[in-house]
């Protein structure tokens, strides 16, 4: 096989192989069109139970930073809707979290009451062969706070200034990046 034969063959591999690792990724809202509130009592229990969450996908929690945050906590500080034991906590009003690990991930307002009032959110990952066999080094989390180590962790906020991007819910960003790679790949095959 010639360099440039063995060089397209490299480039469509790597193209499948990042294809493969990013089409698994889905980027959900927390509470869809409501938010991260306690207005209008969304039900995050039924939100949560029609997604099919898998590793790697990213939560977004959007809210007015002013009366709410995000705390990921432990399934005793879950149920008793206690905060004050955070595993990480963001607070920036749209803060992404990437879901590291199968199993349950526990997030809750840490406002007086929130919790109680039913904002707080369980997100089940079932275990499959896809998932992680440990659990990664967590990464700093955006928006401060502490480290997260349930295995989740904080994917880069974007610019304060940046326009929002609407991303159907449960839709994956797979699509837009296969495309742009099978383009590159027939270009190099071309």
């Amino acid at each position: 096989m010639g360099g440039g034969a063995a060089r397209r063959v490299a480039v469509a591999a790597l193209a499948v192989a990042v294809l493969v690792g990013v089409a698994s990724a889905a980027v959900y809202e927390v509470g869809d069109k409501a938010g991260w509130t306690v207005m209008g009592n969304p039900n995050y229990a039924a939100w949560a139970s029609s997604k099919k969450f898998h590793v790697n996908d990213v939560v977004v929690f959007t809210y007015n930073k002013q009366f709410h945050n995000v705390v990921a906590a432990s399934k005793a500080d879950y149920k008793n809707c206690d905060a004050s034991k955070p595993i990480a906590t963001w607070s920036t009003g749209n803060d992404s979290v990437v879901l590291k690990t199968a199993g349950h991930h526990y997030f809750l307002c840490g406002f007086p009451g929130h919790c109680a009032a039913g904002q707080k959110v369980d997100i089940r990952i079932a275990a499959s062969s896809d998932a992680p066999s440990a659990a990664p080094t967590p990464e700093p989390a955006a928006g401060g706070g502490s480290k997260p180590s349930s295995g989740a962790t904080a994917a880069p906020a974007p610019h304060p200034n940046a326009a929002p991007q609407a991303l159907p819910a449960g839709s994956s960003v797979a699509a837009t990046v296969a495309a742009s790679l099978l383009s590159l790949a027939a270009a190099v095959l071309a």
